[in-house]
């Protein structure tokens, strides 16, 4: 039980990192960190993973180039804001609805369905952040948050339909959209800091889904 616990709360903590990578523009502190420190050693033991190395280098690859923008965090919050919070013609929106909805516009279905799920399983959205509950950044809190729960079982056999509700959450409400999302973020990111972080995203959701499933890897 206890190396099932330590290997969800590894898990957790991704897909935490990830949320807040997509919700809000890094700080200079931020950067720092992505240049030395833990965050080095976080992303050179992902790149460890066969399935991640090339993302994770890609990645970090925008992370050095990020030496040679001059004012880099302002750079990088104008690239964030024009990606993110900007309209659905010039950005790449990190919201559900705008991929699978019916409508094409906000808090369409998957906003609902996420509302849904976070009161079946009493996770609550953020206070302070204030977005549609089919925001990237939310529905990666929750999974986060949904990994943790399993954690919290008696046993791993307990544990399992929370393990099930988390592989059904990145086929349902992740896969289905991230893939049009990232596409939309590498051809309108000229810099490619977030369009590689999708990248990393979307690579990590298939092999978190491939341990769910029990598959080897």
């Amino acid at each position: 039980m206890k190396e099932f616990i330590a290997f969800n709360e590894q898990r957790a903590e991704i897909y935490w990192w990830m949320s807040s990578l997509f919700a809000r523009e890094l700080t200079e502190q931020d950067i720092e960190q992505y240049r030395g420190g833990d965050m080095v050693t976080f992303l050179s033991g992902l790149a460890m993973t066969p399935e991640l190395k090339q993302p994770v280098e890609a990645f970090r690859d925008a992370i050095n180039r990020l030496e040679s923008r001059e004012d880099a965090q302002l750079e990088l919050a104008a690239d964030f804001c024009g990606l993110f919070l900007s309209t659905p013609k010039s950005g790449a929106l990190p919201y559900a609805s705008m991929y699978v909805g019916e409508s094409g516009l906000m808090n369409d279905k998957p906003a609902q369905d996420m509302n849904k799920l976070m009161e079946e399983y009493g996770i609550a959205q953020r206070k302070e952040f204030n977005e549609p509950a089919d925001h990237l950044a939310v529905e990666l809190d929750f999974m986060g948050n949904l990994i943790i729960m399993a954690n919290q079982q008696g046993s791993p056999e307990q544990a399992e339909p929370v393990m099930q509700a988390q592989l059904d959450f990145i086929n349902t409400m992740l896969l289905n959209w991230l893939p049009a999302f990232a596409a939309e973020a590498k051809q309108r990111d000229q810099f490619g800091f977030y369009a590689a972080a999708a990248q990393v995203l979307i690579a990590f959701c298939h092999l978190d889904a491939q341990f769910l499933r029990g598959e080897e890897q």
